[in-house]
């Protein structure tokens, strides 16, 4: 719950302070938004499971969001970033998906 909580302040405060994104890292910004949240609904899903851990939930925020961008600078890097882009939005967009999926199951019974 906290984090969610977390989640809506941060949005408030990104709609109140209109904070601006370096050039260098916009490229990466959506792809981090993703991983974020597949963090959160992860979480979500393994709070209505009760097998939520706090600890699990922040390195697994963190990774996420590391992981996905350094692909995406690697793939830059390469000269396939927009690839590796659509790679990654993929395979967070399935997981993301299969925890909803498992959150209505679990919240409607359906």
């Amino acid at each position: 719950m906290i984090a969610v909580l977390a989640l809506i302040a941060g949005v408030l405060l990104g709609i109140v302070f209109h904070p601006s994104v370096p050039l260098e890292l916009v490229p990466y910004l959506p792809i981090a938004v993703i991983a974020a949240l597949d963090a959160v609904f992860g979480g979500l899903r393994a709070k209505l499971d009760g097998i939520f851990d706090d600890k699990q939930f922040v390195v697994s925020f963190i990774s996420n969001v590391l992981v996905s961008a350094l692909i995406v600078y690697v793939g830059d890097q390469l000269g396939v970033g927009s690839q590796l882009s659509v790679g990654v939005v993929v395979v967070l967009g399935v997981r993301i998906f299969g925890n909803v999926a498992a959150i209505r199951r679990h919240l409607f019974r359906a």
